[in-house]
């Protein structure tokens, strides 16, 4: 079992929910540019070590170079950055319940785009995610987010979404490690890019206490990610995404148990978490 996709899964989900209550903690003494390059930074610096220690010259493949290239701009460059900036805005916990509507985006996307059919188990997921959505955005006006700020959490999912199906198809070509390195490699080298041209270098820096909550959210959210990509490897996405998807639960408990003072629990985000990852769920039924 500890060798399955379920349970690497479920670890991943684990770590990404360890990563959002850090990051949620180097916020409050930084700001989202130097908790997502931090972030990435750390998980170049760790994948790419790795990679030259256990992963052999032969397995090296050219081919599998643009998959993860545009899964690094779309998934890591974008929609972990959105990521963290909805942390910020909207609170961890309704920031992973919605961040995790990305398996939820991806059908709507091959219903749109490649013609597939609208099954049942869609129907009730979607109308679950929903209601479930509505919920959170109606907690909005007692935890202190205007509704608007959802869009960086949707936005994230929605570039979660599309990049699911890229990593697949990379992984066909390449191991995880690898892959996980090009992604991440790109997603820096992008991001820096970003900083210099806009002029909004000076933001990187952040006091001694939010460089180590950042940096150990960094090792926990690119270990998940990590995690994840071995288990599509090992599984279907169909069984690997809604395990993953489980992570906004996680936050939940430790969002009780270590951000009482910070961020204020209702029964509008247990409740819309809950059902959000029920809708989840439902469409992989």
């Amino acid at each position: 079992m500890l060798a399955s996709p379920h349970a690497i899964a479920l670890a991943g989900a684990l770590c990404s929910a360890i990563s959002t209550i850090l990051l949620r903690q180097g916020l409050r003494g930084s700001n989202f540019y130097a908790g997502f390059w931090i972030n990435v930074a750390v998980g170049v610096i760790g994948l790419w070590a790795a990679v030259f220690l256990f992963v052999p010259r032969d397995a090296y493949r050219l081919s599998a170079i643009p998959f993860f290239v545009v899964s690094g701009l779309v998934g890591t460059a974008a929609g972990r950055f959105l990521r963290v900036v909805s942390i910020e805005k909207v609170g961890a916990s309704v920031s992973a319940a919605i961040t995790n509507l990305n398996p939820f985006i991806a059908a709507a996307l091959a219903i749109l785009v490649l013609g597939e059919e609208v099954t049942l188990p869609i129907l009730a997921g979607t109308l679950v995610i929903v209601l479930g959505t509505i919920l959170l955005s109606l907690s909005g006006r007692v935890v202190g987010f205007r509704p608007v700020d959802l869009l960086y959490p949707f936005l994230s999912a929605l570039c979660f979404g599309v990049v699911a199906i890229i990593r697949k198809l990379g992984l066909s070509q390449a191991g995880p490690l690898l892959g996980s390195a090009i992604n991440m490699a790109t997603a820096l080298v992008a991001f820096t890019a970003y900083l210099l041209v806009s002029g909004n270098r000076d933001e990187l820096l952040c006091d001694r206490r939010s460089l180590l909550y950042f940096v150990t959210a960094g090792i926990a959210e690119n270990g998940g990610v990590y995690l994840v990509l071995v288990a599509l490897s090992l599984g279907s996405v169909s069984v690997v995404t809604p395990l993953a998807g489980t992570a906004p639960l996680f936050v939940l408990a430790m969002v009780f148990l270590f951000l009482k003072g910070v961020e204020k629990l209702t029964w509008r985000i247990v409740a819309g978490s809950a059902l959000i990852v029920l809708g989840v769920f439902l469409l992989k039924a």
